[in-house]
């Protein structure tokens, strides 16, 4: 328990900000399940709009800060190898 009026502020805080991070992360995991879906259902087209959606989910996340530049990075690139080795098949 905090206690100092300060301490409760900073509790407050961070549960606003840990619930808005949990929302974003869990908006990517949905957006890159949709893409694999798509993939999954042999869909190209619409595997290629979740691609982009996925990627500017991912990129608004890194941006943010809540992923890592290099986890972003690394996402993207598995999602369009990914996509790619499909579309070559």
């Amino acid at each position: 328990m905090p206690n100092t009026k300060s301490a409760e502020k900073r509790v407050r805080q961070t549960e606003k900000r840990t619930a808005r991070n949990r929302r974003i992360k869990s908006m990517v995991k949905t957006a890159i399940r949709r893409f694999e879906e798509a993939m999954q259902a042999g869909d190209a087209d619409a595997a290629r709009v979740k691609l982009v959606s996925a990627t500017q989910q991912i990129d608004k996340a890194a941006a943010k800060g809540i992923l890592h530049k290099n986890t972003a990075a690394r996402k993207k690139s598995q999602l369009a190898r990914a996509f790619n080795n499909t579309a070559a098949s």
